[in-house]
């Protein structure tokens, strides 16, 4: 079994992410590719994902691949979270990842349904709530506040009868489009907002994307997920992919099975997977630096994090449920994070001494993510612990 160290891991991490200058790419859909999908949780992060891989692309080109070219699609997937995929993977997703989460928020949705009084059968209700917002989006794209306010069955609202401060009534109307988000029978097309802002509006996905696909079979679409991962991340644990998935063993082993994948040893003693193509040794890379957003896929790509992030750092560069704030990055692991001022310029805290030639590495991106951000202020709703701190006056 050959063994993969965890520096070489870290060389795959400058390759295959496209995170030193040397090994940047030059488009949108291209660094999608490359990172298999990018996270957009936070609208900002798609676009700081590429600016960080990028060369010669701006806010506007990756505005014009996801809503002019639609070769990059948003799609709720694994761990129900928004990601941009390439509009080839999508049919992988609809068959795995996003059809197990619509059947859990299925269920959820039809419970709180009927604990509202709103029908007493949940599920039928949720049938009758989804074709009706499609026959209006079948008259033309909508925000979710228009299918609300044009969709009767959208007009009620659910939660707020306890005490609890986090209990408020909510809308159903976001549920509904969710979750034919979910299923593939509409997509978030055009953005309302700023580019930094989540303001989808929602159209049928044959109408955003002409030709629609038809979704893999479960099994067929989580080999298809797993493959992509292990092209960008491997070597990763079985428990990696598991948790990137938001999937089963049984699901995770028989994909890794379906795609011929090979065992490795990693320096931590667990046993890793790379694609049969993809177990020759990658060579030494040159030093390199580079600032990441808040959920940057390099970042959320393993559970086990230790060979680019020191544990002792986890506190401070993610939230208490797991989500990573901004990070710095010098030779392959995190040092720390970066903030923004009230002008837009791009400010270092650091947890490590990277030392003079990381210094002016780390301050060198911060200039170039400050002229690529042209005084545009990110607001972040996953603030690490350092980042807050690194915000104070």
């Amino acid at each position: 079994m050959r063994h993969v160290s965890d520096a070489e891991r870290r060389r795959r991490i400058a390759t295959r992410h496209a995170l030193s200058p040397e090994h940047r790419l030059d488009g949108v859909e291209a660094v999608t590719r490359a990172m298999t999908v990018l996270h957009a949780t936070e609208a900002a992060t798609v676009h700081l994902a590429v600016a960080a891989r990028a060369e010669g692309v701006g806010p506007a080109d990756v505005d014009a691949a996801l809503y002019d070219d639609r070769g990059i699609v948003k799609q709720l997937a694994m761990r129900r979270t928004l990601f941009v995929f390439p509009r080839d993977l999508l049919p992988a997703a609809w068959g795995s990842a996003s059809a197990r989460v619509a059947t859990s928020e299925r269920k959820r949705i039809a419970k709180a349904i009927m604990a509202a009084g709103i029908a007493p059968d949940g599920k039928a209700w949720l049938d009758a709530a989804r074709a009706a917002t499609l026959e209006r989006l079948g008259m033309g794209p909508a925000t979710t506040a228009e299918v609300r306010a044009e969709v009767p069955e959208l007009a009620g609202m659910v939660g707020g009868t306890s005490e609890k401060s986090y209990d408020r009534p909510t809308p159903v109307a976001p549920w509904v489009l969710t979750h034919l988000g979910l299923s593939g029978d509409a997509v978030r097309g055009h953005n309302s907002g700023h580019w930094r802002l989540n303001k989808p509006v929602w159209t049928r996905t044959g109408d955003w994307l002409d030709t629609v696909d038809v979704p893999l079979d479960e099994a067929a679409g989580y080999a298809e997920l797993v493959r992509r991962w292990l092209a960008t991340f491997g070597p990763g644990t079985a428990a990696d992919i598991q948790w990137w998935l938001g999937s089963t063993k049984t699901a995770v082993s028989r994909a890794l099975g379906d795609v011929e994948a090979v065992e490795v040893a990693l320096d931590d003693g667990t046993t890793g997977w790379l694609l049969p193509d993809d177990i020759d040794e990658v060579g030494p890379v040159e030093s390199w630096a580079a600032l990441l957003p808040t959920l940057d896929p390099t970042v959320m790509g393993w559970k086990s994090r230790a060979f680019y992030l020191d544990p002792a750092h986890v506190p401070y560069l993610f939230d208490t449920n797991g989500n990573a704030g901004t990070t710095a990055w010098w030779d392959g692991r995190v040092v720390g994070c970066w903030v923004q001022d009230g002008e837009g310029v791009v400010r270092l805290s650091l947890l490590e001494d990277v030392g003079p030639a990381g210094h002016d590495a780390l301050h060198a991106e911060a200039a170039r993510l400050t002229a690529w951000l042209d005084a545009t202020v990110i607001g972040n709703v996953y603030a690490s612990r350092q980042m807050k701190q690194a915000r104070l006056p």
